[in-house]
């Protein structure tokens, strides 16, 4: 028999809990679980009154609640859904938006994770000086600069078009992303990196093979941030977006009459446009509280 047998088959086995144990445990934590479910509840009322009035005919919606289909379900409908698949302005600011969303979270991901390593890891001249200053241009508010980058974007001829758009969310995304991936790269320890270099890895391998594989979940965090920002924005895209590169979040806007009379168009496309971004952040949840502690440790 071998030691770790050995050691498995003495190891004493914790007596089982009783049953009196088990429910002094229960009543003590109900209070705390009481809460949070509340908690939750009240979270996801908006969204279930969203959902249950997207489907609801427009002359229900004129009259009543959306707590009224719950009782009467025959109220229920998927023609709303129909007619906003079959409008073409919302779907193309749905695709709008996928051409702005995606490359501007890309951007910044790849462009930060870069630029965090060699702030974490490259010794060169005025590092810790230069990483002040980008994080001091956290602190500048996304107003201040409308106007001048609209004048730059006029004089180089992308004003209106979506590329101007994806710019303008890089470059305000860029700072928060070295600065989470900055503090999250500092903590791999540096045996690892000295071995990739000894090994003959230049720095881009040594990113690639050590870096990015360890900071994994710093950048699924950075990534989720990024994509719902950029996605739920809507006054980057008010001013730099014209009508036929509009995203989602302005076309919604466009359709919104006096007193909101036609949630017929509105509450579907709400809720289409809230389904994306809970995939994203459902899909890499588990690195979402990981990468966002290690981020603020140092």
């Amino acid at each position: 028999m071998s030691a770790a047998t050995a050691t498995a088959s003495t190891a004493p086995i914790p007596p089982r809990e009783s049953w009196a144990q088990r429910m002094t445990r229960a009543v003590s934590r109900g209070p705390l679980h009481l809460v949070l479910i509340v908690i939750a509840l009240v979270w996801l009322l908006p969204t279930v009154g969203l959902l249950v009035a997207s489907l609801r005919p427009p002359s229900e919606s004129a009259q009543t609640g959306w707590w009224k289909a719950l009782t009467d379900t025959s109220q229920l409908t998927f023609e709303n859904y129909r007619q906003i698949l079959d409008d073409p302005l919302i779907t193309q600011a749905f695709w709008n938006t996928v051409l702005i969303t995606v490359p501007a979270t890309l951007g910044v991901v790849v462009i930060g994770a870069l630029a965090a390593y060699a702030f974490a890891w490259i010794d060169f001249r005025g590092r810790d000086w230069l990483f002040v200053g980008v994080v001091a241009l956290l602190v500048v508010p996304i107003q201040v600069a409308l106007i001048p980058v609209a004048k730059l974007y006029g004089t180089l001829g992308i004003f209106g078009d979506i590329s101007g758009v994806v710019l303008f969310h890089v470059a305000f995304g860029l700072p928060f992303a070295v600065f989470l991936l900055r503090n999250f790269f500092a903590q791999i320890p540096r045996e690892l990196l000295e071995a990739a270099r000894i090994d003959g890895a230049s720095e881009l391998k040594v990113f690639r093979t050590v870096i990015l594989p360890i900071g994994l979940p710093a950048l699924a965090s950075l990534a989720i941030f990024q994509f719902l920002w950029v996605w739920n924005d809507l006054l980057v895209a008010l001013v730099f977006a014209d009508t036929s590169n509009a995203p989602l979040t302005v076309a919604i806007r466009s359709q919104m009459r006096q007193f909101g009379t036609n949630f017929d168009i509105i509450g579907p496309a709400a809720f289409l446009s809230m389904l994306v971004p809970l995939a994203v952040f459902f899909a890499f949840q588990r690195y979402f509280v990981q990468g966002i502690l290690a981020g603020s440790e140092r």
